[in-house]
Order: structure tokens, then C-alpha cells, then sequence
């Protein structure tokens, strides 16, 4: 599982806001969305969730009009060493709106869920992010349980987008994961990508990743410099 998120309470707070959601569909106005992508490699946090193998992607969120919503986003996997884990399910529920003309939040619990693993694998993870005329974001994640391992883990990441033209436009992101130093050493990574609306709502996406000697160390074989192709789409 690449970055992630976690408990069966946070569970039970998901399917509750999720039926309260579905039970007033009929008298406010609420959005179902939803996203679909093919890539070459799964990449989370700089390393790869796939051994740098193919991954179809998928996800499906309910937004209500106060600003609540819930989402499951799934992908296969494939760790290493071998666990028996092949697919990955992200559960979310928040809030997200505007709080000034130019600015928005966005406050979520996630649920890491591996329904194959021989080990668990779940894990629980707290995250906000605020954004700045749509382009530019500082996310913060936090668990106490980080990559279910008992430990705790803070993630905090810096985030832009540059729209060249309707077509085209050129994402980037630096970010720290700071890790208990009883699990592994803290690192970096980093992401540049260009994005090519080719026939909307498809997009074709090449991102190139990197992270520093401690990922390295904590993910062997699976961090460090690595490109990642994707065809990816929204409705």
C-alpha cells in the first residue's frame, strides 16, 4: 500500500455518513463522481505498490451539498516481499468547501483496506489540505498506526499545477514522510508531471518520480528515480 490511511470505527463512521448521504439524495442536491485510469507503475509516496508493474485503477465519490462526502477507490497490488496482498481499497469520508474566494479546504479520514493480505494490513490515516486558486495545496496526513506498523507517521506534502492551455498543463509536488524512528528513517520524494487532455474527459499523464537514499533503504528495490505512464479519466 503506498501512502495511505486507517480501524473498523472510522469504518462504521464511513457507512454511516455514507447512508445518511444516500437517504436525503432525494431532497437536496448531491454529485456522484467518479475516475478510471490505467498505468504503468502504482506509485505511492515515491515508491512502487506493484513492483514497478501495470496497475487499473478505479474510483467512485458522493459529494452532498453541505460539503460532506464519501468515496472507494481501489487498484491492484503487489508488495514486496510478497504478502499476499493484490488489491487495495481507499476509503473516504469528509468535508470539503471554500472558506475565502480563493481559498478551499478539505478535511478526511481514510481506511487503507487489503482484503487479501495474510497479515493486516489495514491501517487509519487523518488528512487535510488546503488550496489556493485551485493551482497550489499543502496537504498533512496522520496516523498513529502508519503502514500498519504500529508507529506513527506524518506526511506533509506541497503541490502545484500550471495550465499551459486548455490541452496541457504541468503538475509537481515536493513531500516529507516523517516516520517513528523505531520504524524506519524519515524521507523525501518528489514528482513532476505533464498532463495532455487528448479527447476530454481522457487524459494521458507521464509523471517522473524521486526520493532520497532513505527510501531507498526503507522500500529496497521499489523507490527512487522511476517513470510512471497513465491513461486516466473523469465523469
Amino acid at each position: 500500500m503506498l501512502l495511505k490511511n486507517i480501524q473498523p470505527a472510522r469504518m462504521a463512521v464511513t457507512v454511516a455518513v455514507s447512508g445518511l448521504l444516500l437517504g436525503t439524495a432525494t431532497s437536496v442536491h448531491a454529485q456522484v463522481s467518479g475516475s478510471a485510469a490505467l498505468t504503468s507503475d502504482y506509485v505511492w509516496r515515491g515508491s512502487s505498490q506493484t513492483r514497478e508493474d501495470p496497475a487499473i485503477q478505479a474510483g467512485v465519490k458522493y459529494a452532498h451539498e453541505s460539503g460532506l462526502y464519501a468515496s472507494v477507490w481501489g487498484s491492484n497490488v503487489k508488495f514486496k516481499p510478497d504478502n499476499g496482498a493484490r488489491s487495495e481499497f481507499v476509503l473516504a469520508v469528509g468535508w470539503s468547501g471554500k472558506i475565502a474566494t480563493d481559498w478551499a479546504l478539505d478535511i478526511y479520514l481514510l481506511r487503507y483496506q487489503y482484503p487479501s493480505a495474510s497479515t493486516n494490513l489495514n491501517w487509519n490515516e487523518i488528512n487535510a489540505s488546503i488550496t489556493w486558486r485551485d493551482n497550489y495545496w499543502l496537504a498533512v496526513g496522520h496516523s498513529n498506526n502508519a503502514m500498519a506498523t504500529d508507529t506513527t507517521g506524518t506526511y506533509a506534502l506541497l503541490g502545484a499545477r500550471y495550465p499551459i492551455n486548455d490541452q496541457w498543463r504541468v503538475e509537481g509536488s515536493v513531500a516529507r514522510y516523517v516516520l517513528e524512528s523505531a520504524y524506519a528513517d524519515s524521507y523525501m520524494h518528489g514528482a513532476l508531471g505533464v498532463v495532455w487532455t487528448f479527447k476530454a474527459p481522457f487524459e494521458a499523464r507521464l509523471t517522473l518520480h524521486g526520493t532520497d537514499s532513505a527510501a531507498k533503504r526503507l522500500f529496497p528495490g521499489m523507490a527512487g528515480s522511476r517513470a510512471e505512464f497513465a491513461i486516466q479519466a473523469s465523469f
